[in-house]
């Protein structure tokens, strides 16, 4: 069994963590900043605005069970990648849309699904494309938030639909 990393910016973590939490083949998820210029940034830095750092999920995944692409297809059904800096009413660089690759071989073919996805977008695909750099955990109560959160406010109407859109879309990815 082979475990591969990738790095993940679709808006708020919590979001992006329920339905990655969900994939069948993902070993784990876990929240965290990436790819600022702040060592270790707090929930409140990050929020600020001013670390550079996007809010992101790093997903382990077992790439024999579901491929890099198809994490990659789930990733661009599940957020918005046309939108600068935000994702519905969150605003601000940290909810930048951001695929953050371990290696080459992961860059290679995610240029190949923002290719994709860009022309069937017409053009409009905002998603940055760097190496993971400057990663930390966020801390403890943002993981797993929303399976220990259901029915906070924020869970219910924002991620809970997500989740939902993945699991009617991807039928055959989510965990027995």
């Amino acid at each position: 069994m082979t475990i591969e990393t990738i790095t993940l910016g679709g808006g708020c973590f919590w979001c992006t963590e329920a339905v990655y939490e969900q994939v069948d083949g993902v070993v784990s998820v876990e929240s965290g900043y990436s790819n600022g210029h702040v060592h270790r940034p707090t929930y409140e830095q990050v929020c600020q605005g001013d670390t550079g750092h996007a809010e992101v999920v790093r997903v382990r995944f077992e790439n024999e069970r579901i491929s890099l692409r198809e994490i990659l297809e789930i990733f661009f059904v599940v957020h918005d990648p046309t939108t600068l800096n935000r994702q519905g009413n969150d605003v601000g660089t940290q909810y930048r849309s951001g695929i953050y690759f371990h290696s080459p071989e992961q860059e290679a073919v995610a240029r190949e699904v923002i290719a994709e996805v860009n022309a069937a977008s017409g053009g409009r695909v905002v998603t940055e494309l760097v190496a993971e750099a400057d990663y930390s955990r966020a801390e403890d109560y943002h993981q797993h938030y929303f399976a220990n959160h259901p029915g906070a406010g924020y869970c219910a109407f924002v991620v809970a639909p997500k989740v939902e859109k993945f699991r009617k879309t991807f039928r055959n990815r989510v965990k027995a």
